[in-house]
């Protein structure tokens, strides 16, 4: 009888590490290395203030500028009680205030660039080139370049230093429109259009019904782009707001920075003034990030 020999299977060894030419490590790690490094410089760049705002935010107008940097200290709820009593709490009015600019100009916002997206994506009509062309002219245009014009045509009108003179030039904008228009003409499918007219859908049902569930990802970019533009912007409420009660946060902390010159106290009421002023941003990026999903319609239209 043949009799069969069980064979001894050894695992393979580990492989090797490839070494280039000189014997040193392959050229593909060094590839891979650089941009994870470069990527963590950046990280560290733009965290670095956030942390010193975190730090200096915790220490007494005393310890701010003479202790180390980076060694918190106890002081943080009396900064913050400072902060909520100064003028009443006016830091909460600029906050609400801010809320107010940055919540309904960004919602607005998203809505007319969700519309006119679509619009431009999925209509054909005279000039709709023309059109698209200086809306890529305006996404170029600085806003600095067209506040003290937009401060003319409010003034001539009346709205100046009033809550319409921040929000209405918030309304509009250009790169909102462009990014819309991106995004309907690749989430929207005009089969489910056609479909949709001839279900007898009237053209504006389909847009709310139809197009924007679909654009929802799209629009939400645009809010929170919109969103942190408004509440960051500094130089249109710096020209057309006078009223300490109408000013944001951003012109308000701004104030009591100058100020600080004289009153050296202020500094520390600035500092967690900026804390608490991103924290919203933090809240809104974490809550919103979930509606950033691929193949939103992916079953939508099958082949």
């Amino acid at each position: 009888m043949a009799t069969r020999t069980a064979e001894i299977v050894t695992p393979d060894p580990a492989p090797a590490i490839r070494s280039g030419p000189t014997g040193g490590p392959n050229r593909s790690n060094w590839s891979q290395l650089v941009p994870t490094a470069v990527l963590l410089i950046g990280a560290v760049y733009c965290l670095l203030p956030v942390l010193w705002v975190l730090v200096a935010s915790t220490k007494s107008g005393s310890t701010l500028f003479t202790s180390f940097t980076f060694a918190p200290s106890t002081s943080m709820l009396d900064n913050l009680t400072d902060l909520s009593t100064y003028a009443d709490g006016i830091f909460w009015r600029w906050m609400l205030n801010t809320l107010l600019y940055a919540g309904v100009g960004g919602v607005l916002s998203a809505l007319v660039s969700g519309l006119s997206g679509y619009t431009l994506a999925k209509y054909q009509f005279a000039g709709r080139s023309v059109v698209f062309n200086v809306l890529l002219a305006g996404v170029l245009v600085p806003g600095i370049i067209l506040a003290v014009p937009q401060y003319l045509l409010l003034a001539k009108v009346g709205l100046t230093d009033t809550y319409w003179s921040v929000l209405l030039p918030s309304i509009v904008s250009p790169y909102g429109i462009y990014l819309a228009r991106i995004y309907a003409a690749s989430a929207v499918p005009d089969s489910v259009i056609e479909a949709a007219r001839v279900d007898g859908a009237s053209e504006f049902g389909i847009f709310r019904r139809v197009a924007m569930p679909m654009m929802v990802p799209g629009l939400i970019t645009v809010f929170l782009f919109q969103f942190v533009a408004i509440w960051n912007n500094f130089l249109l409420p710096f020209i057309m707001l006078a009223d300490d009660d109408r000013f944001p946060v951003t012109l308000g902390l701004y104030t009591l920075l100058n100020r600080g010159s004289t009153e050296p106290a202020l500094y520390r009421l600035v500092i967690i003034g900026s804390l608490l002023s991103i924290i919203p941003l933090v809240a809104l990026f974490l809550s919103l990030q979930r509606y950033w999903r691929v193949d939103l319609i992916s079953g939508s239209v099958k082949a």
